[in-house]
């Protein structure tokens, strides 16, 4: 009998129970009424207690969808090179980040910018991360960053290869309102997802892209609205949550005060369920394993936003955005979770209290299609409590 891959989903049924609280990341309802897991096969399948072949307590911890970082730059492997840093993924993994989408590999040395070599790269990309997963992580790669030589076969070439998406419009020579239109046009024809950098230069190469220049290409997400990591004006930012298409991105790397001024104005035109968050990372700023739970902390206690919501940005908001399976606490849906409580010593109460006091919180244990691929973090301070696995 063949060995069964170190990454396929943990076989048999697994009971996970004395669940403290159960956060969905759906923002329809980001709280269930339920302190018990069914898995099956890396799939949960009921919030209900029967026999399985194993028993995790989760000894009163929250249990919450792993997060998804929805804008990142991996390269190959576990290793950043602008940073020439291994192990950035696995110590993220450690932050509570399941899946990661990549928003071009552009940290690449010596990257091609000819189009046989970009689509080159972007299947290369896709291929080596769908085989390897460090510390079993998804990563969603594969996005080819546009140069203004492409023409619509490119793109069509791309989506027959396996494609899904691009990387970020401005980081090439496509970076202005009706360069980026017509791109943005081809890959909607062709069912292609676009996401656009939104603000000043970051790479060397990159652009000054503004929100008028968003505006006439309409992505489908509005990359780093904050800012990766130079803002546009705040009233600016108001604007594109008033009429851009696409889902309100903001991101750890960029402008924090302007993250909060794009909450407030997707809030404020009934776009909870548009904004979505990342990390942008490995950045300028460096490599930030706990970016996506310090997003969510800031969202919770500087932003005002329930905690329990502030998590779903992360999470479900990202899947159902993205066209992801993951990111969800519901029937069917693979059991990626986090098992976290407040950090030892921290106020609050509970762990949704001590987001909002704005203290990160402990996490205690990850899974992935239902392995345990961690134990007590290794990035985050120590949890309260732990599971027993």
């Amino acid at each position: 009998m063949a060995d069964t891959p170190k990454d396929a989903p943990e076989p048999g049924r697994t009971l996970v129970r004395n669940i403290g609280l159960l956060m969905t990341g759906d923002l329809d309802k980001p709280l269930a009424d339920s302190d018990t897991l069914l898995i099956e096969n890396g799939v949960i399948v009921d919030f209900i207690a029967e026999n399985a072949d194993r028993e995790i307590d989760a000894g009163g911890c929250a249990v919450a969808p792993g997060l998804i970082d929805g804008h990142c730059h991996p390269v190959f492997g576990d290793w950043t090179p602008r940073q020439n840093q291994t192990g950035w993924i696995e110590m993220n993994v450690n932050g509570g980040v399941t899946s990661f989408i990549s928003a071009g590999e552009v940290h690449l040395p010596g990257r091609p910018k000819d189009a046989e070599g970009v689509k080159a790269l972007a299947m290369v990309a896709q291929r080596c991360f769908a085989n390897f997963r460090p510390a079993g992580a998804k990563v969603i790669a594969g996005a080819p960053v546009p140069e203004l030589d492409f023409d619509r076969n490119f793109y069509a070439d791309i989506k027959a290869a396996g494609i899904k998406h691009i990387g970020e419009i401005g980081l090439g020579t496509v970076a202005k309102g009706l360069d980026a239109a017509r791109v943005t046009r081809w890959c909607r024809e062709l069912g292609i997802e676009t996401i656009m950098h939104t603000g000043g230069p970051s790479i060397a190469g990159s652009h000054h892209v503004t929100f008028e220049d968003v505006l006439k290409a309409q992505p489908d997400v509005v990359s780093h609205i904050n800012g990766g990591p130079t803002s546009i004006p705040h009233e600016a930012i108001r604007e594109l949550c008033r009429s851009a298409n696409g889902a309100l991105e903001a991101v750890h790397n960029g402008n924090e005060k302007s993250a909060l001024v794009a909450l407030e104005g997707a809030i404020a035109e009934d776009r909870l369920a548009d904004f979505l968050i990342g990390t942008d990372a490995p950045a300028g700023s460096g490599v930030q394993p706990n970016g996506m739970l310090r997003m969510i902390t800031l969202l919770a206690s500087f932003g005002g936003l329930p905690a329990e919501q502030a998590w779903c940005c992360g999470s479900g908001n990202v899947a159902k955005r993205r066209g992801l399976e993951q990111g969800i606490i519901d029937v069917g849906c693979p059991a990626d979770l986090v098992f976290m409580d407040r950090p030892s010593g921290s106020g609050g109460g509970d762990v949704l209290g001590a987001m909002v006091m704005g203290n990160i919180p402990g996490i205690a244990g990850v899974m992935i299609d239902g392995k345990m691929r961690t134990g007590r973090s290794r990035s985050t301070p120590p949890s309260n409590r732990v599971p027993i696995f």
